[in-house]
């Protein structure tokens, strides 16, 4: 069996650290934007992909939701795997220790979910943006000569 030592899991506590930090900028940032869209929708400003933006919102705050909860999962295994390492249970800090890698590889396949439905909430906003920038007649005439 490979050998354990405390510093071990004490390895994965900037790498699991730096992540929560990730996770809960993301969650910010999302929630800063669900502020936008309700103060939008209350002065007046509905866009007909707002539902859409409000369901995938809805679905990203889940996924960080529970990104963070693998995340922290994650950490307190080292911790757990830290004091059983101090009191000699090695056969547990190993179990532990694997539980804490577990944790942090569904967190950061969680992570690489919302990341799919981030990018596809740009494209709901793009394909908005697309469909008033669509070619006419009108815009292939007055065409400026620098595009």
């Amino acid at each position: 069996m490979i050998e354990i030592n405390i510093n071990t899991p004490a390895l994965l506590f900037p790498a699991i650290t730096l992540l929560m930090l990730a996770y809960t900028n993301r969650f910010l940032s999302l929630a800063s934007l669900v502020r936008k869209l309700h103060s939008d929708y209350h002065i007046g400003e509905k866009n007909r992909n707002v539902l859409s933006q409000i369901k995938n919102i809805r679905t990203r705050l889940n996924l960080i939701r529970y990104m963070q909860a693998f995340g922290v999962l994650s950490f307190l295994s080292c911790v757990l795997c830290m004091y059983a390492i101090y009191r000699n249970w090695i056969m547990m800090a190993h179990w532990i220790f694997a539980a804490s890698l577990v944790f942090l590889l569904l967190s950061i396949m969680l992570s690489l979910l919302e990341i799919n439905k981030s990018t596809k909430a740009i494209e709901l906003v793009l394909s908005d943006i697309e469909e008033l920038d669509k070619e006419n007649i009108f815009t292939d005439i007055f065409k400026k000569a620098d595009d």
